[in-house]
């Protein structure tokens, strides 16, 4: 199935004059590592940007004070951390917080270490709301699959290419058939990233048509994942989250592409694309 606006404005909740910002969905974005502080900010945008009702954004200690003075509606909190990346000690105050969301985003610039494979089990483990995996959340998982396959609740995994082929599974000829695949070994939707990326639970699939070469660049992985989470939270459907999510990011990144060209264009220009796209 292929999706155009008309019918991604319709897949979108209405937004009832009594609601407050409770009804728009609590999420969990646990990103960002030293270095990687743009990860945890552009998937907390992208989230807002999408309608999220309130984005809490845990990210190490020693990262906290660049995230709290760049992002202002995001509720940012700092988590236990060991050399720049976020620890095991971490879990406990998760376990707060975990049981209030409608839905968890783990792994956009999260890096890899014992700690932050813990972090990503326990989640994969404790969460009954869906949880989009991606970047580090998904190379971490890669030889522990198994973790999957046994989860109660709905898993999305968002990875490109070489994300895909650490997970240990091959392209080929068919983008769709191997996503369709994948995403029936391991009982998840899969976003296959890239031109024309496939959205599968395994049954039911969408082919995105927006985008282009412009958006290969660093950030715009991480400001999807943001705004498929927030979709979630908003109570779409899994698979239509990650779909409507997928279009919107492509759209975003045609008009900028068209404003701006594709060399220059950035994925914090993309943002102030999407509320124009929602309307």
């Amino acid at each position: 199935m292929i999706l155009n606006h008309q019918a991604v404005l319709t897949l979108l909740p209405n937004r009832d004059e009594n609601a407050h910002k409770g009804n728009f969905g609590k999420i969990l974005l646990l990103c960002g590592s030293r270095g990687y502080t743009g990860a945890a900010y552009l998937a907390a945008m992208g989230a807002l940007r999408t309608g999220a009702g309130l984005v809490f954004l845990g990210v190490p200690e020693s990262i906290y004070q660049i995230e709290a003075v760049k992002l202002n509606e995001a509720i940012v909190f700092p988590l236990p951390d060991r050399e720049g990346m976020l620890s095991q000690e971490a879990i406990p105050e998760l376990e707060k917080r975990l049981p209030q969301m409608d839905a968890v985003l783990i792994g956009c610039g999260l890096g890899q270490s014992p700690g932050t494979m813990a972090i990503v089990e326990w989640v994969l483990s404790q969460a009954r709301c869906p949880v989009v995996l991606d970047a580090d959340g998904i190379n971490l998982i890669s030889g522990h699959k198994d973790i999957l396959r046994g989860r109660d609740g709905v898993t999305i995994l968002t990875p490109h290419d070489g994300e895909f082929a650490r997970l240990g599974y091959s392209i080929g000829g068919d983008r769709m058939a191997a996503a369709r695949n994948a995403a029936r070994d391991l009982g998840c939707i899969l976003v296959l990233k890239g031109h024309r990326s496939c959205i599968t639970d395994g049954r039911q699939e969408y082919i995105n048509c927006t985008g282009n070469p412009g958006m290969a660049v660093g950030g715009s992985g991480d400001l999807l994942s943001g705004m498929i989470v927030s979709l979630l939270g908003q109570k779409l459907s899994p698979l239509e989250a990650a779909a409507c999510g997928c279009w919107l990011h492509g759209k975003a990144g045609d008009e900028c592409a068209a404003r701006l060209g594709q060399y220059g264009m950035l994925p914090t220009d993309m943002l102030d694309v999407l509320p124009r796209l929602m309307k």
